[in-house]
C-alpha cells in the first residue's frame, strides 16, 4: 500500500475522477508544476518563432515550419491543459494520469516522422506506413497506462514497443537511405542530426512509461519533470535544429521524383 503521508489531499473533484475505493490520489507536487510551466513556456514560444518563420519562408521551405508549428502547437495546449488541471484522470493505484499528453503524442508524434520523412524526400507511402505503426505505439502506450490487470498492462506494452521497432528502424535505415540519394550533403547531415535526436530521446519515453505508469516507482512529480525534459528536446529542439538549417531547406528534392514507381 502507498504510503497516505506522501498522497495530496482528496477533494471532491479527485473523488468523482476516480469513483474506485481512492480515498486520496498521489497527484504532481510542486516540482511537477514546475516543469509542466517550463514546458508550456518553452513550446509557446516555440510556436511563435515557427508561425513568424512560415509567415515569411517560401513554398518549399514553408511545408518544413508548417509541420514545426503544429508539433509546437498542439505541444502547448497539451501543457496548458495540464499546467491548468485538465486531461488527467486516477489510474489503479491511485495515481494521477494525465492522458493530456498522449493526446498530444498521437498528433505530435506523427507530424515529427512527416518533418523527418520530408527533409529526407521519402515518398507519402513509406511515411505513412511508418505514422500508422507510431499511431499504434501511443494508443498501445494509454491503453497500457489505464489496464487494471497487470498482465494485461504488460501485453500492451509489448504490442507498443513491437510497433516502436519498426519506426526505430524505418528513421535509422529506410528514410536514411533514401536522404543519401539526395546527393545533398547538407540535407544529408541535417537528417542525420535530428533522426538521431529523435531516436535517442524517444528510445528513453519507454523506460519513464516503465518506471511510472508501469511500476510506479517514479513519483508523480518525477513522471511529469523526465516527460517535460524529453517533450522540449524532441519538440522544441527539433523544431530549432530544423530552422537552423535554413538555407539547406530550399534545395530542391530529388528523392520523391527517384523512390516512387509509377505503373
Amino acid at each position: 500500500a502507498m504510503p497516505f503521508s506522501m498522497l495530496a489531499g482528496a477533494s471532491a473533484a479527485a473523488k468523482a475522477l476516480a469513483p474506485t475505493a481512492c480515498t486520496t490520489i498521489e497527484e504532481v507536487g510542486s516540482t511537477g508544476v514546475g516543469a509542466l510551466t517550463l514546458g508550456f513556456l518553452a513550446l509557446a514560444v516555440s510556436t511563435v518563432v515557427m508561425v513568424a518563420k512560415a509567415a515569411s519562408a517560401d513554398a518549399e521551405r514553408r511545408k518544413y515550419y508548417f509541420c514545426s508549428t503544429f508539433i509546437c502547437g498542439v505541444a502547448t495546449f497539451a501543457y496548458f491543459a495540464m499546467l491548468s488541471g485538465q486531461g488527467w484522470t486516477a489510474i489503479a493505484g491511485c495515481r494521477q494520469f494525465f492522458y493530456a499528453r498522449y493526446v498530444d503524442w498521437l498528433i505530435t508524434t506523427p507530424l515529427l516522422i512527416l518533418d523527418l520523412g520530408l527533409v529526407s524526400g521519402q515518398d507519402f507511402v513509406t511515411i505513412a506506413a511508418v505514422v500508422g505503426a507510431d499511431i499504434l505505439m501511443i494508443v498501445a502506450g494509454y491503453m497500457g497506462a489505464v489496464s487494471v490487470v497487470t498482465t494485461v498492462k504488460w501485453f500492451w506494452f509489448l504490442f507498443g514497443m513491437a510497433m516502436f521497432l519498426p519506426v526505430v528502424y524505418s528513421l535509422a535505415r529506410t528514410f536514411r537511405e533514401t536522404v543519401i540519394t539526395r546527393k545533398d550533403p547538407e540535407m544529408i547531415e541535417l537528417y542525420g542530426k535530428i533522426a538521431w535526436l529523435t531516436i535517442i530521446m524517444w528510445s528513453f519515453y519507454p523506460v519513464v512509461w516503465l518506471f511510472s505508469e508501469g511500476f510506479a516507482s517514479f513519483s508523480v512529480s518525477f513522471e511529469v519533470v523526465a516527460y517535460t525534459i524529453m517533450d522540449i528536446i524532441s519538440k522544441c529542439v527539433f523544431c530549432f535544429m530544423i530552422v537552423s538549417a535554413h538555407d539547406s531547406l530550399g534545395s530542391p528534392s530529388q528523392a520523391p521524383a527517384q523512390s516512387r514507381e509509377y505503373v
